[in-house]
């Protein structure tokens, strides 16, 4: 994951990945976010500004193995995708427009193919 940063010349001092059910993300989607659906990831940014990047990323297992099925990907494969997903967030990418969707895309296949080409 240090690559990761190295590559989109960020700094990274702390990242916890916290892996969880869909039962527990939705909690953590309700209580922080005031959404009330199923989400695979969510991303916290805990540093302050213009600070090296500290974060967690929490992932619900169950919605990986439902969207690797959905998608006809491996559950490695998809688990991977989200992870870096997580981690590109942290360094600034977003994912609300199309456009932004589309680079979050592109991002999370390059670290892909980049992490998968052994």
């Amino acid at each position: 994951m240090l690559q990761l940063f190295k590559k989109e010349k960020k700094s990274l001092e702390l990242l916890n990945y916290i892996f969880c059910t869909d039962e527990y993300l939705l909690d953590i989607n309700r209580s922080f976010l005031q959404h009330d659906y199923y989400t695979d990831i969510i991303t916290f940014e805990l540093a302050e500004k213009g600070e090296p990047t500290q974060g967690e990323v929490y992932i619900s297992i169950d919605r990986v193995r439902d969207n690797a099925k959905l998608h006809g990907q491996s559950f490695q494969r998809e688990l991977h995708r989200v992870i870096f997903h997580g981690a590109l967030h942290l360094c600034g990418y977003r994912d609300k427009t199309k456009k932004e969707e589309t680079l979050m895309r592109q991002k999370e296949e390059e670290y892909l193919s980049y992490y998968f080409k052994g």
